[in-house]
């Protein structure tokens, strides 16, 4: 009751002044000095009301409207809007209008075969960029990264794109299992650290928006009752995994090789919570220096990428199940973008099903409730303050914190199976093989937009910069996290993965 009684005391103050702001203006014509009462200290008070008031008024339009500053509300506003335009095109009798956008490429080891594919595809590339650039620049507008300066970067990475997914399709790489997103980041490591880079093309390189518009996208293909199936089994053994890692790395940090202790929370979140996401969320929350923040990211993206070569290879070693190698998978890799190519690699829908409920549903959701944990943690015990001055920690930090995109791969799913339930067979299998595969090749194209970006961001020589201390005490949180969760998955929750 009383932060509501504050709240409208202020707003009833800020109304106040914009009042007598008004009324006080109306005495001076604008100058010091000019006016009937030539007072200029009473001047110097109505300008400073109306810079206050601009203050004020800023402060609550940003939070107001801040929603359309976030690259979640993005992600959810593109991925649902493929959903439903392409959804309604479909009731209309127009769902054959989706091959227009679709670009599929056949097998091809010959330069006239390249030939006939570029021939006959052209026009779906061309139709395709102009729906990406358009729906992706508007989004990139509101977030602040240039819609002139973005469209010019995007083109030539949409024209990059292209090429990897043209070359992913050769039988020599196909052979090589070397799917789209896996090519892509091989593709923009090589020319990020041979190649020196135009600086303008950093501007469409915007990882988190591809990658989270991709997994809403990625929700529409994975039905609701798998959700309430395998959900609680998913949340059992992330809950597990992430409190041992996170335990595993911030006792190595802290106690094998003294690293500050905030520094060590940032480590553990990103190798146990969400990578790149959980390492910002809980240096937010705990106040860490930047710096440890970085490095902990750059861990994040090092171990995600040897995870992509070292799980899919392990899961061919040991004849795993397609539903118990993504788990695998979604419990042992570190960033959700390296997670789906890694889960891609195995070439079954179902690894990426159960990828998906591990990493998205099991551990992703719960970053908010990390993050308030470790600000408690922080004020009480590395602070050493007492325990009831704690209480000023916002309990919307769980709110703030928690990553919003999941919400739109929660309703994407609840939407695409209820319209699959009230069809019947025949129409519901038409709807799949137009509306669904569009979004699932939709789906493709973001996450190899997603690791381009993540290969042309990294230079391999600045991680040499990281230090061996924090380098060691994250692959002791490795060491541990990988057998686990396979054990995990094979094992204790293996049931629940088989039916995938």
């Amino acid at each position: 009751m009383s932060e509501v009684r504050d709240t409208r005391l202020r707003k009833a103050g800020v109304f106040f002044m914009y009042i007598l702001s008004k009324n006080l203006s109306n005495t001076w014509d604008g100058s010091l000095g000019e006016g009937p009462s030539k007072d200029r200290t009473g001047h110097r008070v109505v300008l400073r009301i109306k810079v206050v008031l601009r203050e004020k008024r800023g402060l609550y339009m940003e939070t107001k409207y801040r929603w359309h500053k976030k690259e979640d509300s993005w992600a959810i506003v593109i991925g649902l809007g493929f959903i439903a335009v392409l959804s309604l095109l479909f009731y209309g009798g127009l769902g054959d209008i989706t091959s227009w956008i679709r670009f599929k490429v056949t097998p091809w080891q010959s330069w006239e075969q390249l030939g006939q594919i570029i021939q006959n595809g052209w026009a779906s590339i061309l139709r395709l960029y102009i729906v990406l650039a358009a729906v992706i620049t508007v989004g990139a507008y509101y977030l602040g990264f240039g819609s002139r300066r973005f469209i010019g970067s995007f083109t030539a990475l949409y024209v990059l794109a292209v090429v990897v997914t043209v070359l992913a399709s050769h039988t020599w790489i196909k052979a090589a299992q070397l799917e789209g997103p896996l090519l892509a980041l091989v593709v923009g490591l090589i020319l990020s650290n041979l190649v020196r880079l135009p600086a303008w093309l950093s501007d469409a390189l915007r990882t988190e928006y591809y990658v989270k518009t991709g997994i809403v996208l990625m929700g529409a293909t994975l039905p609701f009752t798998i959700i309430l199936q395998a959900g609680p089994a998913a949340m059992g053994q992330a809950l597990i995994v992430s409190v041992v890692t996170f335990g595993s790395i911030y006792l190595a940090a802290t106690k094998l090789f003294g690293l500050d202790k905030r520094f060590a929370a940032c480590l553990g979140a990103g190798g146990s919570i969400c990578g790149v996401s959980g390492s910002i969320a809980i240096g937010g929350a705990c106040r860490a220096r930047q710096e440890h923040v970085s490095v902990a990211i750059s861990l994040v993206i090092v171990w995600a990428v040897v995870m992509i070569f070292a799980l899919p290879a392990a899961v061919k070693a040991l004849g795993l199940h397609p539903g118990v190698a993504g788990a695998w998978i979604g419990t042992s890799e570190f960033a959700d973008a390296a997670g789906f190519a890694a889960a891609e690699t195995i070439g079954h829908e179902a690894a990426v099903r159960a990828f998906t409920l591990m990493k998205v549903v099991g551990r992703d959701m719960f970053v908010g409730v990390w993050a308030f944990l470790v600000a408690i943690l922080s004020v009480t015990l590395w602070e050493r303050k007492q325990v009831k001055d704690s209480e000023h920690i916002d309990k919307k930090e769980i709110w703030r914190r928690f990553p919003k995109f999941i919400i739109g791969f929660f309703v994407a799913s609840i939407v695409t199976s209820l319209v699959l339930t009230g069809l019947d067979s025949g129409t519901g299998t038409a709807y799949s093989k137009t509306v669904l595969a569009a979004l699932k090749e939709l789906r493709g194209w973001f996450f190899v937009l997603t690791f381009l970006s993540i290969g042309l961001t990294t230079r391999l020589r600045d991680l040499t910069k990281v230090g061996y201390k924090p380098l060691l005490a994250f692959a002791i949180g490795v060491a541990i996290n990988v057998p686990l969760g396979y054990l995990l998955s094979t094992q204790v929750f293996q049931n629940f993965w088989l039916q995938l």
